[in-house]
């Protein structure tokens, strides 16, 4: 059993919540690189390859190769603060906290990442060591994924198997089609919009929606991420009044030679040029964050290929990153799912107070609603 802090009782447990994204390398060198991508590419959940043969092939020739071009790209995106990813995740992190302290709830909130630092191990182990006795894991992935979400339900698992007195959990699965992350992403895009122009779509031009690839294999293995990818694409360009043909699904990402969810961006974005598309406006709605993937990847790489197959303007929308409207989707997910947990900072005396204010004046807004 792992060392834990003696059990006192009387003591106030406390609720917290984790947020958990995939990870980044501690910085952009080979060497860093080489100890992130050994951790990401061993977890059996993000490669599906019997063991031995992966095995072989990740130590003989991707971790010989992979590392050297991979921190060039992590160079061409790294910032004062460091990684883009772990940066954005701590001005959530305080996002959210502040706002769940604003609604009167007595939270804690821990950012955390599946791979690299902070580990969940070192996150966790620092809640139980402040009397946290209640943890909602709420991981960065709106889409449920094997890869992603269940790899993350997995390291909290291992990191409870030596615990002792181990705390509530609780685990959002997927959030893909809350009403308050697609409010964040219609807004996002409007906001782009407002900034630089609608795009003209009876003229050709396309809204692309970008999501994180996987293999063809976990849709036919009956993983929902295909399907909650396009439920949130449609939602999206639903609340714009979007016409069907206005906007694309596509999958960025892929690794390997096997086939991968399709259509794939890069190929997509390549063949409008070819079609004489003139504009593409392009966003990543599974990232909450911009990272590698999008900053890098799709940024820089992709709009490379639209412009050289004869594009004219390829604008990338920003991932949510630490917005108001991103905090408050995040919010709501977690009210939601804390639902019944002791998380108020106000005394019962005060929160029957504030109940009767905001009753107080919901009938006032009635009373002038009627008035008018």
């Amino acid at each position: 059993m792992r060392t834990e802090p003696p059990f006192a009782h009387g003591t106030a447990q406390m609720v917290a919540v984790l947020l958990v994204n995939l990870g980044t390398p501690d910085e952009p060198t080979p060497g860093a690189l080489r100890r992130y991508l050994r951790q990401f590419l061993s977890d059996a959940r993000v490669v599906e390859i019997p063991r031995l043969i992966w095995w072989l092939i990740l130590n003989l020739i991707i971790l010989r190769v992979r590392p050297a071009k991979s921190a060039a790209k992590y160079k061409t995106i790294w910032t004062a603060e460091g990684s883009p990813l772990l940066a954005i995740g701590k001005k959530q992190a305080q996002g959210l906290q502040e706002a769940l302290q604003k609604s009167g709830h007595n939270i804690h909130v821990a950012l955390a990442m599946r791979y690299g630092n902070p580990s969940i191990d070192h996150v966790m182990h620092n809640l139980r060591a402040n009397a946290v006795d209640r943890v909602l894991v709420l991981p960065l992935f709106p889409q449920y994924a094997a890869a992603t979400t269940a790899s993350i339900y997995d390291a909290v698992a291992n990191w409870l198997r030596p615990v002792r007195n181990v705390p509530e959990l609780r685990f959002v699965k997927h959030y893909h089609d809350h009403p308050a992350y697609i409010s964040a992403l219609v807004k996002n895009i409007q906001a782009h919009w407002a900034l630089h122009g609608r795009p003209d779509f009876l003229a050709g031009d396309r809204l692309v929606m970008s999501f994180h690839g996987v293999p063809q294999q976990v849709l036919d293995r009956g993983d929902p991420y295909h399907c909650e990818c396009h439920k949130t694409a449609r939602l999206v360009a639903q609340s714009l009044d979007l016409d069907r043909n206005y906007y694309l699904v596509t999958f960025q990402s892929r690794f390997g030679r096997a086939q991968w969810l399709q259509p794939y961006t890069d190929k997509t974005v390549e063949a409008l040029a070819k079609a004489k598309t003139k504009r593409i406006d392009m966003i990543c709605p599974g990232f909450l964050a911009d990272c590698l993937e999008t900053l890098e990847e799709i940024k820089q790489e992709v709009r490379e290929t639209f412009i050289h197959a004869g594009g004219q303007q390829f604008l990338y929308i920003p991932c949510l990153n630490d917005s108001a409207d991103l905090v408050q989707a995040l919010l709501e997910v977690v009210q939601m799912h804390t639902a019944g947990w002791p998380v108020s900072a106000f005394s019962a005396q005060q929160q029957t107070e504030r109940q009767q204010a905001l009753s107080a004046s919901r009938v006032r807004a009635i009373e002038m609603g009627a008035q008018r």
